[in-house]
């Protein structure tokens, strides 16, 4: 069966996440350097917490000792992605044991300055 190749490239073009600030990619949270410093300050490691049935990642850096008590968050490292100071935190147990789509992906998230968390929807 033959496929023309334009049909392909719009497929291929759609699924693209090059742009985004906060994406999924290869299971774990890529995080656009703006946001991260915005966030999470200087900070290497952060706290979080997956609720289900909002299907909603809540992150805050490690430095938050409220947000930690509040939301009975784990600690997760925050790693460097590149030297532009993208950050990455890996995401395979929350993936795997809520069965969220692990497809890579743009996400719609929320960060509200001054706050320090970031609102991720899965």
């Amino acid at each position: 069966m033959f496929i023309p190749p334009n049909r392909l490239k719009n497929n291929y073009e759609t699924s693209s996440n090059t742009g985004s600030k906060i994406r999924l990619k290869a299971s774990h949270l890529m995080i656009d350097q703006e946001i991260a410093t915005e966030v999470f300050g200087n900070d290497f490691n952060v706290n979080m917490i997956y609720y289900a049935e909002k299907r909603t990642l809540m992150i805050a850096a490690k430095s938050d000792e409220l947000f930690k008590k509040l939301h009975k968050a784990k600690p997760h490292m925050l790693k460097d992605r590149n030297l532009k100071g993208d950050k990455t935190i890996a995401l395979h147990e929350i993936l795997i044991d809520n069965e969220v789509n692990d497809i890579d992906r743009d996400l719609e998230y929320e960060s509200q300055k001054g706050l320090g968390i970031l609102n991720v929807k899965l």
